[in-house]
């Protein structure tokens, strides 16, 4: 059954569209076979909406916050500078397509609405209205609440709206995040009447919220410097002692005498106390704006040993300093593809070659966060993500042996399949090729101790081929050499 088509909706004839998407919803709600598949990215927000039970013939956005509320929540939302362009940007054209722009915050609440006089009373009329929460788990799938569910732009279009009575209105939404930090702020969105469409809103929302965040940065950037200047005497109070100058949130504003510093630091409100990703040791001292960060004068302390043990056909093994951690299939995979690629990776990047192209770089975001508190942030370092433990990982020693081809080395390191029950696809990639190349060079060197460590494995226990060659090379007398004749007979039969 073919898909709609993904990404932006853009159909000839609105409404025929229309009616062919309300044909497909009827019946994947019903539990009938329906005339296409939902586009992807609509079938998962529906999966996501359901399960949070709403309902898609009584939904309704719930009034979280009143008139008063909204402004207070206006006035503090770090959105609101960007106000400006915004407006110059999306309300004249959506005025004159009879819509409206609409911003709202991470959690979904309708902060700002402006825009053509008729769109906004019947938008009343279905609590498209400020104050009202348009997340996915009380309203379901719209262009706002699944933009901020999935991180993407997005366009919703008609009945790929879960509750019936969106299924008159087309919206399109993109995330905003904060420069600095990567967190999310909130949604632009343009809302209007099916019968107003238009193709390009998509591609106009998207560029609103890229404007927004230009804005921003450049509102951090002078921030940061008016902060540099007034705190810099407190730099120089160190007088050649390492030190740095934080933002608020970490940021290295300026430094003196610390080498190498990453581009954030890591604080807690209070300061106090932190330890570098390279293992030097500081104090974090509160100024009045900021932070000033003073390093110790000692040689760098021993950064933690992280040891993973993921060659098995067995249950995998993690330690930290020898001490044994609980972790979960998904961490394992995790800090596989942390240890493979060490100088780090993004959270769209390490999304992809975990789940592939339907990736999530939300769901990554939330998974890092429990691994950090699960092994500790200094040694899951983020921006990018990456490890900063002396890594002892089975599979790279396999690899390191390979690459100066210590044949013996490889083999006595090679114990099984690597994470044998990820369905990762860069995991399945790398699984495959260290089993293969492992394989080879045994093969290939004729070596008995190296072709009978393969064998051991699950990988090599009824591996035709690597039997026979142990026939081979065994010599008489070598009571290995009976047991591989007599498994080679029972694979024969």
């Amino acid at each position: 059954m073919a898909e709609l088509p993904g990404g932006e909706a853009s159909p000839r004839d609105p409404q025929a569209y229309a009616r062919l998407l309300k044909d497909v919803h009827d019946a994947v709600l019903s539990g009938v076979p329906a005339p296409r598949s939902p586009r992807s990215i609509v079938s998962a927000s529906w999966n996501r909406s359901l399960a949070a039970h709403v309902d898609p013939d009584t939904g309704v956005a719930p009034l979280v916050y009143d008139s008063g509320e909204v402004s207070g929540l206006r006035d503090e939302h770090p959105l609101a500078p960007v106000l400006p362009i915004l407006r110059q940007t999306l309300v004249s054209i959506a005025d004159d397509a009879e819509h409206m722009m609409i911003v709202t915050d991470a959690a979904g609440h309708i902060l700002w609405r402006e825009g053509a006089a008729g769109v906004l009373r019947r938008a009343d009329g279905v609590m498209l209205a400020e104050g009202t929460r348009w997340s996915e788990d009380v309203i379901g799938t719209n262009a706002m609440g699944t933009t901020l569910a999935t991180g993407e732009p997005v366009q919703i279009y008609s009945a790929e709206h879960l509750v019936r009575t969106y299924h008159g209105w087309t919206c399109a939404a993109a995330p905003v995040r904060d420069p600095e930090t990567g967190t999310l702020l909130g949604s632009i969105d343009v809302s209007g009447p099916l019968r107003t469409v238009h193709p390009a809103m998509l591609a106009l929302v998207t560029a609103a919220a890229q404007l927004a965040e230009g804005q921003l940065r450049a509102r951090i950037a002078m921030r940061d410097e008016r902060l540099r200047v007034a705190n810099m005497t407190h730099l120089e109070a160190l007088r050649g002692t390492p030190g740095a100058l934080l933002s608020a949130k970490g940021r290295v504003l300026a430094a003196e005498s610390c080498g190498d510093l990453p581009a954030t630091v890591d604080v807690r409100p209070s300061g106090g106390a932190i330890t570098l990703p390279d293992g030097r040791l500081g104090t974090v001292e509160p100024l009045r704006e900021g932070y000033l960060l003073r390093l110790r004068n000692r040689g760098p302390s021993r950064r933690p040993r992280l040891a993973l043990e993921f060659l098995t056909d067995g249950p995998p093994s993690t330690t930290v300093d020898g001490r044994e951690v609980p972790f979960t299939l998904r961490h394992a995979e995790i800090l596989t593809l942390l240890a493979l690629h060490p100088g780090g990776l993004s959270a769209e990047r390490l999304a992809l070659l975990l789940y592939g192209e339907s990736g999530n770089p939300v769901t990554v975001r939330a998974e890092i966060h429990r691994l950090r508190t699960q092994l500790g942030s200094d040694i899951v370092q983020t921006r990018p993500y990456r490890l900063s433990a002396e890594v002892d990982a089975d599979f790279l020693r396999v690899r390191a042996a390979l690459k100066r081809g210590d044949v013996a080395g490889a083999a006595n390191a090679f114990r099984g399949p690597l994470l044998a029950e990820s369905e990762s696809p860069a995991i399945r990639e790398e699984r495959e090729s260290v089993t293969a190349s492992v394989r080879r060079v045994a093969l290939g060197s004729g070596d008995a101790a190296a072709l009978w460590s393969y064998w051991e494995t699950p990988c090599g226990a009824d591996d035709v081929e690597i039997v026979d060659a142990l026939c081979r090379v065994l010599p008489d007398g070598d009571p290995r050499r009976a047991v591989a004749f007599t498994h080679r007979g029972r694979l024969n039969r």
